[in-house]
């Protein structure tokens, strides 16, 4: 599956999927077939970290 490669476009992306489809990021790393370090380290530099509690970046 293609990615986004905006950061705020992936931002998006990601926290729809969270949202709508997977219950954890685990799980939407591993459909997806990316690193969950990749990703976080990907949103991260835009200021954002995953909380599991929400089940989304924020």
């Amino acid at each position: 599956m293609n990615i986004p490669n905006d950061p705020v476009m992936l931002l998006s992306f990601v926290n729809m999927k969270l949202c709508d489809i997977y219950p954890s990021l685990e799980a939407l790393c591993d459909d997806i077939d990316i690193s969950e370090s990749e990703l976080c380290e990907k949103l991260r530099a835009i200021n954002y970290e995953y909380d599991s509690k929400t089940n989304q970046f924020k």
